[in-house]
């Protein structure tokens, strides 16, 4: 049964000045607070690994946030702001990053309305050689509700991954009110970021050092990755009242055979992030699709909450690695669209490391599902001290309601 929440009940009030508009110098010298069965302390995050239980699994998302804000011009001098949200030809993140000419993109493009059908030269204000070099331009194919598609082409053969690196911006959140900045290209990122392919960062792990993650091997924690690539989506406020009439975007994520093994040694997992969250999770529906259907497909936003599943952890699991084995797979790549609000049934994460969310937004559902409900007592605690907010913020590690 699809769960009736007003989300109303997920508001809070935060003041722009607790909004974190600029990283700490330090990216482990921030805040943690500490919540674990009613009770929390408060710490500081390069202690965290003094805080975590030997023998468990850390799990984090190692996307890679792409330059994917762009800014073209019109004849007429009018701006058009491109946000490039996940490609549509090639429609694969590495076959488009490898293209050499062209390539189309759904977007998200500011004063679409004043773009007809002329072709847009990129803006480059300061006559950059190697920006002009390129000779980026675009053309729009077709609007779509709130998003188009448009293609990209370009003249000196560089792979698109590059074009972006040269004439792309860091989409840093909206919220932060500035432009994009040199230090958002190094702080807006996790040290551990590998695979492109994400237009917003997983924020929980920008806290994360080497000296940091070192200590938490020399403690016999493992470590495994998740690659889920975080949509504008994400973090979209919730604007219907009733969570029911929310749309969740879809995101790609990957898992390893090796991951899945791990998963079912039943060790105590802690993920890096609401998005790690939302791959584990999706695993155990993944597992379900192949016992069923034979073959993995797309997590459907509600599918947890419309039966019950009589499958155990194990078997949905095993599944997924026999689906693998049967068909010579090292990994599987799917899409989900699960929402987690109240009512949700964790099945695999343990404990769960995040920053502090916006108010009526799914991450602060997420949150509530996992602390039991218990969210206000936490962001109170947060308010009153001095714990900064949103991506750029403080940090907290939450232990799962039993």
């Amino acid at each position: 049964m699809i769960p009736q929440i007003e989300i109303e009940d997920y508001s809070y009030n935060l003041p722009d000045e607790r909004i974190a508009k600029y990283p700490l110098q330090q990216r482990d010298a921030s805040k943690l607070l500490r919540y674990r069965d009613g009770e929390i302390t408060e710490h500081i995050f390069r202690n965290l690994p003094e805080l975590l239980p030997e023998g468990a699994m850390l799990v984090y998302n190692d996307t890679k946030v792409v330059p994917a804000r762009l800014h073209f011009q019109r004849p007429t001098g009018a701006h058009i702001e491109i946000f490039c949200l996940e490609p549509e030809q090639p429609n694969e993140y590495n076959l488009v990053f490898a293209e050499t000419s062209s390539c189309r993109w759904r977007c998200i493009v500011g004063n679409v309305k004043r773009w007809k059908s002329d072709i847009l030269d990129l803006y480059n204000p300061e006559n950059n050689a190697e920006v002009a070099s390129m000779g980026l331009k675009v053309s729009l194919v077709e609007r779509d509700g709130e998003t188009s598609v448009v293609q990209f082409d370009w003249k000196d053969g560089s792979p698109f991954s590059k074009v972006l690196e040269i004439c792309g911006n860091i989409p840093i959140p909206p919220y932060l009110n500035r432009d994009t900045e040199e230090v958002d290209k190094e702080r807006y990122q996790t040290l551990y970021a590998r695979y492109r392919g994400s237009v917003a960062a997983p924020t929980a792990g920008l806290h994360f050092t080497d000296a940091v993650l070192d200590e938490i091997r020399s403690k016999g924690i493992d470590e495994e990755s998740v690659c889920l690539h975080v949509g504008a989506g994400t973090f979209l406020p919730v604007k219907s009242s009733n969570v029911a009439e929310h749309t969740m975007h879809r995101e790609p994520f990957t898992v390893t055979r090796e991951l899945v093994e791990k998963l079912l040694q039943g060790r105590t997992v802690i993920a890096v992030g609401t998005t790690s969250v939302r791959t584990l999770e999706s695993l155990y529906y993944v597992g379900v699709k192949c016992i069923e259907d034979g073959c993995p497909s797309d997590i459907e936003q509600w599918m947890p909450y419309t039966r019950v599943y009589k499958y155990k952890l194990e078997e949905s699991l095993s599944a997924i690695i026999r689906y693998m084995d049967v068909n010579g797979l090292d990994s599987i790549s799917v899409g989900t669209r699960i929402i987690i609000v109240p009512g949700f049934q964790f099945k695999i994460v343990n404990m769960l490391i995040t920053n502090f969310h916006q108010p009526q937004s799914t991450l602060l559902l997420l949150i509530s599902a996992f602390v039991g409900g218990n969210w206000r007592k936490i962001y109170s605690f947060a308010m009153e001290n001095g714990f900064r907010f949103l991506s750029y913020g403080d940090s907290s590690l939450l232990y799962r309601a039993e």
